[in-house]
């Protein structure tokens, strides 16, 4: 069994976070039923959020009864003090609990610090005095704020997108989060559904001592496969090696990795799915990708104003609107059959 170290957390796991915001599409029936088997089968660390609608109730109806057995994360999106307050009293009320083991400032657009307008760390630290949180940790998708909660030595967990498509400057967020004594969690461990083999991403996580990727579970199957890896994790093999080198290739330049930096956008365009629906149609196809609610969310691009706010916000430099229209061609020729990928 393949173990991490969450920094100066000393909170120590399997290499298996259970991801659990795709588990708000499930009933709650379904939804405990894959928690438990996740905990019965070894995973200890489970994330969740107050912004994924039902998922905290849902991990509060799991663990009744084995809570001091486990880990749990989770999220506030609150720009004031006193809304955190009012997060943290309705997230340890879903999650039937009288603590969170990590709780997170989840994407915000600048690092809270003690006596800043916003009140949020003084808020998270005096709930963590009071017993409420054990550790306070932030979630980011913007290096520059991820960069400044390592330097402020005021976090002790940093949750950022991390796989084997990542770039040069995600991994040196990894390695300064190690030489900092911070954990590392890593979202979007198979890049929001771009990686297809699960063993490969493992593979790639197991190279770095310090992460904890979490993996967004919504079906027994995938469970499965991470269960699996506990007892059998999968190494870098030659063959392994190959996997990733081939989706580097193929995904190299103009892709969007779904990072969300340039969001929002003014006409509500949802850029970090809408950029790359090409991708997720021929890597990851899904009837779930043809529904009406998403064929409307694709449509907005329609109406996209060539502001450029996310091409000027893309950190790997895309033309953004660009790759906008191309995806908006490639889906209209799916939906009227002239390209068949689902």
């Amino acid at each position: 069994m393949e173990q991490v170290r969450l920094g100066k957390t000393e909170i120590v796991v399997n290499k298996n976070g259970f991801g659990a915001l795709p588990i708000q599409r499930i009933s709650d029936e379904d939804a405990v039923y894959l928690l438990r088997k996740a905990y019965e089968g070894g995973i200890r660390f489970f994330d969740t959020a107050r912004y994924y609608s039902d998922s905290e109730h849902k991990v509060g109806l799991a663990f009744e009864g084995v809570r001091e057995n486990l880990y749990i994360a989770t999220k506030t999106g609150a720009s004031r003090g006193e809304d955190l307050e009012k997060d943290l009293a309705i997230s340890l009320e879903n999650l039937k609990t009288d603590y969170i083991d990590v709780y997170q400032f989840h994407n915000p657009a600048f690092c809270p610090k003690p006596g800043d307008d916003s009140g949020l760390y003084d808020a998270a630290l005096a709930a963590k005095k009071a017993g409420k949180i054990r550790h306070i940790g932030i979630t980011n998708h913007r290096l520059n704020v991820a960069w400044e909660a390592i330097n402020s030595g005021l976090y002790e967990t940093l949750q950022f997108p991390f796989c084997y498509l990542a770039t040069e400057k995600e991994e040196e967020l990894v390695e300064a989060c190690k030489k900092a004594d911070m954990g590392f969690i890593a979202m979007k461990a198979l890049s929001g559904g771009l990686i297809t083999n699960s063993a490969a991403a493992y593979a790639h996580a197991a190279g770095h001592d310090n992460v904890l990727p979490i993996w967004g579970v919504q079906r027994e199957k995938e469970l499965d496969e991470f269960l699996s890896y506990i007892d059998n994790p999968p190494a870098m093999t030659e063959e392994i090696a190959d996997i990733i080198k081939k989706d580097k290739e193929e995904l190299a330049g103009e892709f969007c990795r779904g990072c969300g930096y340039c969001m929002p956008c003014p006409v509500g365009i949802e850029i970090n799915n809408a950029a790359r629906m090409s991708l997720l149609l021929r890597r990851s196809p899904s009837q779930v990708q043809l529904t009406k609610e998403v064929q409307d969310k694709m449509k907005l691009i329609e109406k996209c104003l060539h502001c450029n706010q996310c091409k000027n916000k893309c950190p790997y430099g895309l033309d953004t609107p660009s790759l906008l229209k191309k995806n908006l061609e490639d889906y209209q020729n799916v939906l009227a059959g002239k390209t068949s990928v689902v």
